[in-house]
């Protein structure tokens, strides 16, 4: 069986590269489709051309070229998998290569945080990257929030790691579509802390689990309807998780699932959230699915805790 994890990269027979998202295959690797090989690509590796799918062209491309794949995610079985691409087994070699990744390892490094819990994913992961990339940073377990925390320092320091400036927040909102104001998705966002610039390239801290925190995979429920909840969340420890956990006390639903890296980290254990989604039944209990789909309409999670406190409610 091939072990792989959130945010590894998967490479096929035909040299299709997928970015893994989930942490169990039951039926073969839960991918998305990232990198096709194209002459006429803007991407290059060893002297091969590659162009990146975004996600709803990928879903198009994989149902003409491969629909027995196609069901939530692109599900590619094991045989049909060359290499497993690794985010941890690439931090050396661009610690060497690219002062930007430099500057974020030396941070974490100084923070006690081992090299071991760091690793690269998207377009650094294959070395696909353009001059646009941004730096898709990965730290593992719950160094995370120590990363976290030393990013912070380092921002009100005078260094390479800065604060984003405002056309960065206006591009990133624009790019993530939200059902929620840019002032409040920017509020949101500047608590979470794990976004930065370094050397004027944007990065992001995303958080994958440890080995011994992977235990038991979510399964799909039974769709119930729409529905908008206020609760209070007793546990976030998986809000950075991709999907995003937040468990609550609420009359009906258990908990609250972010499918969407946008509503990832949007509050805190205590706080009482305004969430709408889609309820799911699974066994004896009802969750809230938020992020149905990759620019969900309709959907959203805000933390009410939050806006009140600085004047929104």
């Amino acid at each position: 069986m091939i072990k792989t994890r959130l945010r590894d990269f998967i490479v096929t027979k035909e040299d299709w590269i997928f970015a893994v998202a989930d942490y169990f295959h039951p039926d073969g690797i839960r991918s998305i489709l990232r990198y096709v090989p194209d002459e006429d690509g803007e991407r290059e590796l060893n002297g091969v051309r590659y162009k990146k799918y975004d996600f709803d062209v990928a879903f198009e491309y994989m149902q003409e070229h491969r629909p027995e794949w196609v069901q939530d995610v692109h599900i590619v079985p094991e045989d049909q998998v060359k290499k497993v691409l690794h985010p941890s087994d690439i931090i050396s070699k661009y610690v060497t290569e690219d002062p930007r990744v430099r500057a974020i390892v030396q941070t974490l490094l100084e923070a006690g945080i081992p090299e071991s819990k760091m690793g690269l994913t998207g377009s650094l992961l294959p070395g696909l990257k353009i001059a646009s990339s941004d730096v898709d940073f990965v730290v593992y377990g719950n160094a995370w929030f120590d990363a976290r925390d030393a990013v912070a320092k380092a921002k009100s320091e005078d260094g390479a790691i800065e604060d984003i400036d405002e056309d960065m927040w206006q591009r990133i909102y624009d790019k993530r579509v939200p059902e929620i104001s840019f002032d409040e998705f920017k509020l949101h966002e500047m608590r979470k802390g794990n976004r930065g610039m370094v050397d004027g390239t944007y990065f992001d801290l995303l958080f994958v689990r440890d080995w011994e925190q992977i235990k038991s995979p979510i399964c799909r429920g039974k769709d119930i309807g729409p529905m908008t909840i206020e609760a209070r969340v007793t546990n976030a420890d998986l809000a950075f998780d991709s999907p995003a956990v937040y468990k609550v006390d609420h009359e009906e639903i258990d908990h609250v699932l972010s499918y969407t890296h946008t509503y990832a980290g949007q509050a805190l254990a205590g706080e009482i959230i305004e969430a709408r989604g889609i309820v799911e039944r699974v066994g004896g209990i009802k969750r809230l699915v938020v992020g149905t789909s990759r620019e969900p309409k309709g959907e959203w999670i805000r933390s009410l805790t939050l806006l009140e406190k600085k004047g929104y409610n």
